[in-house]
Order: C-alpha cells, then sequence, then structure tokens
C-alpha cells in the first residue's frame, strides 16, 4: 500500500464540496457505529459544530503549511526520509484532531447502552468482510490487481496520467511489499475486541456512577493501544512497513518527468487555494 499521503491528497479534493457539511457527515458516519439515541444525537451534532470551528480556524492554515512544502519537494526527487517525514506531518495533524475529540468521546462513552454496542460489533463484522474481500479472499493476482488499480488512482490524483515504466515502478513495489493482510486483519479484530471490552466495562452496571477521571483514563489507554499495539512484532511490522511505503512514495515520484511534476504542483496549488477559500469562510 502507499503511504497516506495519497490518501489525504483525495481528502483534500473532496474538501471543497464536503467541509462545510463536514459536521453533518461526521455525524451520519459515527450514528452508523452507535445508532445514537436523541440526546446522544444532540451532544454529538453540537460538538461537531464546534469541532469544525476549531478545526477551520487552527487546523486549516497548518494544513496550508503542508501543502506548500510539499509544491516545493514536488520540484527535485524525492528521498525515503523525506517521503517518511511527509507521513510524520501528517500523522500529527491527524493526532491533534483525535485529541480534540476526546472530551466528546468521554461524555459519550458512559451513555451507550448494551444494544449499540451490539450494533457497533455488527458494525465492526461488516467492514471486516469487506476487508477480507479486498485483501484477503480471492487470488494471489486478483488481490494484486486490486492494489494496484487502487495505487495507480491515488498517483494519478496528483501526477495525472502514469506511463507504462512508472506502472511497472507501482507493481514492482507491490510484488515486494512487506504488506501482510493476515496481520493487519489480526490487528484490526484485537482492536474492535478492545474497543467493545473497554465500552461495556465503562457501561456495565456500577455500584455507583463512573468518574469521568476513570471514563478518561481508560479510553486514553485505548487509544494508546489502538496507536501502538500491545503486540511487539505487530508494532516492529508498521515501523517495517511504514519505511517500505515511504520508499514506494519516493521511487514513483522520482520516476515522473517534468511535465507530470509540474501537474503535481498545480494539484498542489488548487488544493492551496480551496483551503484558503475555506479559511475565510464562516462557520
Amino acid at each position: 500500500m502507499l503511504v497516506p499521503l495519497f490518501a489525504v491528497l483525495q481528502a483534500c479534493s473532496a474538501a471543497k464540496i464536503a467541509y462545510n457539511q463536514a459536521p453533518e457527515l461526521g455525524y451520519w458516519f459515527m450514528d452508523g457505529y452507535f445508532d445514537f439515541d436523541s440526546s446522544q444525537s444532540l451532544r454529538v451534532k453540537a460538538d461537531l459544530g464546534q469541532l469544525q470551528a476549531w478545526h477551520r480556524q487552527s487546523q486549516l492554515p497548518a494544513y496550508v503549511e503542508t501543502l506548500q512544502k510539499l509544491q516545493q519537494q514536488m520540484r527535485g526527487d524525492l528521498s525515503t526520509a523525506a517521503a517518511c517525514s511527509i507521513y510524520d506531518d501528517v500523522r500529527r495533524k491527524l493526532m491533534a484532531v483525535s485529541d480534540r475529540v476526546e472530551p466528546t468521546v468521554v461524555a459519550l462513552a458512559p451513555t451507550l447502552q448494551p444494544a449499540q454496542l451490539t450494533h457497533m460489533e455488527g458494525r465492526f463484522a461488516k467492514g471486516n468482510t469487506e476487508f477480507r474481500e479486498k485483501f484477503i479472499d480471492g487470488t494471489p493476482a486478483q488481490k494484486r490487481a486490486t492494489r494496484l488499480k487502487q495505487a495507480i488512482s491515488r498517483a494519478e490524483m496528483l501526477y495525472g496520467t502514469l506511463d507504462e515504466k512508472q506502472i511497472a515502478v507501482l507493481g514492482q513495489r507491490i510484488d515486494q511489499s512487506l504488506f501482510n493482510p493476515a496481520l493487519n486483519y489480526a490487528e484490526r479484530l484485537r482492536r474492535q475486541q478492545d474497543t467493545l471490552q473497554t465500552l461495556r466495562a465503562l457501561t456495565a452496571p456500577q455500584a455507583s456512577p463512573v468518574s469521568t477521571d476513570r471514563v478518561r483514563v481508560a479510553l486514553r489507554s485505548l487509544f494508546d493501544r489502538s496507536l501502538n499495539s500491545p503486540d511487539l512484532a505487530y508494532r516492529e511490522y508498521v515501523k517495517r512497513l511504514t519505511q517500505d511505503n515511504c520508499r514506494t512514495v519516493a521511487e514513483l515520484h522520482n520516476s515522473t518527468t517534468p511535465a507530470q511534476r509540474a501537474k503535481a504542483i498545480e494539484t498542489l496549488t488548487t488544493y492551496e487555494q480551496d483551503l484558503r477559500v475555506l479559511m475565510a469562510q464562516k462557520s
């Protein structure tokens, strides 16, 4: 798989269309997992509106800075280390959003009902089926074709049409990739069970109400285990896979023509302009 850079760029391309509707879209995404009741819905909708106002003011300017740096980097070749620095920058920005959401999650968790957690478990199962269909089931040729198609699509969002040699670069990198869908799937299941167990412990009948501090500690620990798996072998795998993905980004970029790099700069400039328009708008 490619490093999440291209997925972030995909989000940028949709920003001008969906950003102002982000609270509504975010609510429907979350509701798909939790099936909120009326009081929960009011709290989540209000908090998502406040999150967007904060994000527009404090985070969009940081995204503009990242896009400006990328425009400069597109002019020359990329090293694996440089590609990984892009990944690290994006990851830090996403972490800032996660931190901001914490009060909402802390307030919501103790109000969840057993039926809602059962609904969440069903939604996990549906996503697991989709993951298996995409990455585990099927012949090796089918799985390779799926990954290559996705990689080409994401790369062409930035560079425009790839030529045969560049597609071959992606194909070779996929063939040599350290990506192990079975390991990813096992970790996916571990995180889901961890989430369900943590939430059920917080919502089980108690002799006295669960304190906010206890909820906060439990959810922070859950979040940390989601980012840093207790499985040391998996953490080492992720570290090596990230380096592998960064190398893919670098090798693909270094294979591009001056015209494709100009196209990339043009694309990034358009994203920057879109974000500036969004920054100037009121919530």
